[in-house]
């Protein structure tokens, strides 16, 4: 066998890829945190914050070998094993072929993924639950759906030879997802959907003003997952190559496509676009492109975020219309818009712009890759969300998922934290109210 020497300049690539990841969470508590109320900014950003830290732990000690072992060689899970990461350090990557980059270096820019995607279902839940109660949430989640479904998705086995062994399910069927359409952005909007409806509509809910509490905040927040989503794109290619050029313009122009997409569905249906509205566009264009960055042309990367931004935009009404409070729009914008972004693969899909892509309806390849892709969307949303209601209702049923009442109306960041966002006095005391 060839030894595989390390490629520095595709390493470097990823290490930087990966901290861009890492501040896309931060940027999600920036902008979850400005969309919520003055009373809960705080919990709303701490959600994000200790998924970081639940996440990164249970990663190391079994989450990587859960999503991306292969000695068990199932479709379904990687290894059941205490891995500590400690036997890798000298090890190449070797996830259907193998990468001249470190398997650390890998498993660190996974773990990124493995962070941003329950802290996204957070925003479904917000105003409303207890910090405790998430936090367990997360651990059990992490392990029991997003470990699995990265399994199925984003494992593509220990190739030697011709054999490959321990592929994920959707990955070994040819479903292309080719940075989190599926695993990442469905599988959070599923989640957010049956969390939603575990926990219940906030006191108030369509009689009281719940506007965002600082606009800055969240086109500071969506500015921040914007600059980091080139690395969430264009980092997946694992090198630095034509591959990761196309999938960041693609990303580029689809989240600018959305915003226009999303304004313009504002303008003629409420008269105005708003600030708010051109930041949820652009994440909303950010999400769809997501599973097809790299198997798209730059021209499809338009249409799909000009389409995204619309039918984003249009589904935010659909909590209304069947009764579910999804506080900041996780159905309407992850779920809807990688709904979108993964089927969109199936139309615009080119062989012409990477060889590793099947060509879609549009360039003559037929339904044969729509198929698959609608068993990646369908398999992803049932999973995670049936898996969801039993994780929710058993918290529900056990330590409750929700503050009381009067801790709701008080306002959770005081009740949960013992802090406020913003002090209104002259004391020098953190979070009191003199």
């Amino acid at each position: 066998m060839e030894e595989i020497v390390l490629n520095s300049g595709d390493t470097a690539w990823v290490l930087a890829s990966t901290a861009l990841v890492l501040l896309m969470t931060p940027g999600l508590a920036f902008f979850y945190g400005g969309m919520v109320r003055a009373k809960s900014v705080l919990n709303m950003m701490m959600m994000s914050m200790v998924t970081i830290g639940i996440v990164s732990v249970l990663w190391v000690i079994y989450g990587f070998e859960l999503a991306f072992g292969y000695k068990a060689d199932s479709a379904w899970y990687g290894n059941f094993s205490l891995s500590g990461l400690g036997g890798v350090v000298n090890d190449f990557t070797n996830n259907g072929g193998i990468y001249p980059i470190p398997v650390l270096v890998f498993a660190a820019f996974q773990l990124m993924f493995a962070i941003i995607t329950p802290a996204l279902i957070s925003g479904a839940i917000a105003d409303r639950t207890k910090f405790t109660a998430w936090a367990i949430f997360v651990a059990i989640w992490s392990t029991l759906v997003y470990f699995p479904v990265a399994h199925w998705v984003f494992a593509f086995g220990n190739k030697v030879g011709d054999t490959i062994t321990g592929a994920g399910y959707l990955a070994s069927k040819g479903v292309q997802d080719f940075a989190g359409g599926t695993a990442v952005h469905i599988n959070a909007g599923a989640a957010g959907l049956a969390l939603a409806i575990v926990i219940g509509k906030r006191i108030g809910w369509r009689k009281e003003s719940m506007r965002p509490h600082s606009l800055p905040l969240v086109m500071l927040g969506a500015g921040l997952l914007w600059f980091g989503w080139f690395g969430f794109n264009a980092g997946s290619s694992l090198a630095a190559n034509g591959t990761a050029a196309l999938a960041l313009i693609n990303t580029q122009v689809a989240a600018a496509a959305a915003v226009l997409g999303w304004l313009l569905v504002e303008k003629v249906r409420n008269g105005h676009a708003t600030s708010l509205g051109a930041a949820s566009g652009a994440v909303a264009g950010l999400v769809a492109i997501t599973p097809a960055c790299a198997f798209v042309a730059p021209w499809a990367a338009v249409v799909i975020g000009l389409v995204a931004g619309a039918i984003c935009a249009l589904s935010v009404g659909i909590k209304y219309k069947l009764g579910f409070d999804d506080s900041l729009d996780v159905v309407a914008v992850h779920l809807i818009g990688g709904i979108w972004g993964s089927l969109a693969i199936g139309l615009f899909g080119s062989s012409a712009v990477n060889s590793l892509s099947l060509d879609g309806i549009f360039y003559g390849g037929g339904t044969a890759l729509l198929g698959k892709q609608v068993l990646g969307v369908g398999l992803v949303f049932a999973y995670s969300f049936i898996a969801t209601l039993i994780i929710g209702y058993a918290i529900e049923k056990t330590i409750g998922f929700r503050v009381k009442k009067d801790a709701e109306v008080e306002g959770i960041d005081l009740n949960e934290h013992a802090e406020t966002a913003y002090e209104m006095t002259s004391s020098s005391r953190g979070g009191s109210l003199l």
